[in-house]
């Protein structure tokens, strides 16, 4: 197999499930690099309440895309298509499997998908989000749904419906009509773990637990000082939303602990509904003792 028919690595699932341990066991034995697929991960700083794996955890294997944003800035799903591609070339021109591990599946789809962005103008947005503010999301999902039935009844949050309706003005198009379909823009392999839902959700809560033994609170209390509450994406992150509110006196560390594993276990349910409707994943459990070699038989017998 040449350099150029090398296929797409992609270890995707609900998050707590150990797919950045398997990403690096992968690249060890196979000769491969990583790319970041996990939205937060992108961001400067935060580190522990995304379980960004530590430099040293890391076995020597390169990792790209971590750390390529400050807080005060938003993610974009089109720039990290661009990025994600650039370097899964990059990789391949040096003879290197390219590994995509993360459980953000847009962003996931972005990068192994043929999918087309349509574009922005901040005028627009910003007409349609005062008309917002005049009017309210009703009125809105009720203009939408005139143009784009399929958007105005499967998105709810009034940003969707906002960047729906701009789409539509922008393209004349419904923003509907942008969705990917299950088409890989060039060769891939999607590996999925999974455990058992019980399993799983003692584990988010060990983890949670575990990143507030390890700084959480001073984490999230310095990346407030470098405006973390300015950024849209950022800001909302999980465990951070909440600890904001800890610094602020609005809730105790309890309480930001109880919340932060309570939306995290309704995030994994989310993140396994996205990959399971996705039937070119082939799924493993994530506490095989037998994991990596399940892993690669199923990638080499493909």
């Amino acid at each position: 197999m040449t350099a150029a028919q090398l296929p797409v690595l992609a270890v995707v699932g609900p998050t707590g499930t150990g797919k950045s341990d398997l990403g690096v066991a992968l690249a060890r034995h196979l000769g491969g690099e990583i790319i970041n697929a996990d939205s937060m991960q992108f961001y400067r700083g935060m580190d522990i309440g995304t379980a960004k794996l530590p430099e040293a955890e890391r076995g020597g294997i390169p990792h790209h895309l971590l750390d390529i944003l400050d807080v005060t800035e938003d993610a974009s799903v089109s720039a990290f298509q661009a990025q994600a591609r650039a370097a899964i070339d990059q990789i391949r021109a040096r003879g290197k499997y390219p590994i995509l591990v993360g459980g953000s599946g847009l962003y996931v789809r972005a990068a192994l998908d043929v999918l087309e962005f349509p574009g922005t103008d901040p005028q627009v947005r910003q007409r349609i989000e005062t008309e917002l503010e005049r009017a309210g999301l009703d009125a809105l999902r009720g203009r939408l749904a005139a143009v784009d039935p399929v958007s105005a009844g499967r998105l709810g949050d009034a940003r969707r419906v906002v960047r729906a309706l701009e789409v539509y003005e922008l393209t004349g198009r419904p923003f509907s009509s942008f969705m990917p379909d299950r088409t890989y823009h060039q060769p891939a392999i999607q590996v999925g773990l999974d455990v058992d839902r019980q399993v799983l959700h003692e584990r988010l809560a060990l983890r949670v637990d575990r990143m507030v033994a390890q700084g959480l609170l001073e984490e999230v209390r310095n990346l407030d000082a470098a405006g973390l509450r300015t950024g849209r994406t950022a800001s909302r992150a999980l465990g951070y939303a909440q600890f904001l509110k800890v610094l602020d006196g609005l809730w105790s560390t309890e309480q930001a602990v109880e919340d932060t594993v309570v939306a995290t276990r309704q995030f994994a349910r989310r993140q396994l509904t996205w990959f399971r409707a996705d039937p070119r994943v082939t799924w493993l459990d994530a506490l095989d003792p037998k994991l990596h070699e399940k892993a690669l038989t199923a990638i080499l017998d493909q």
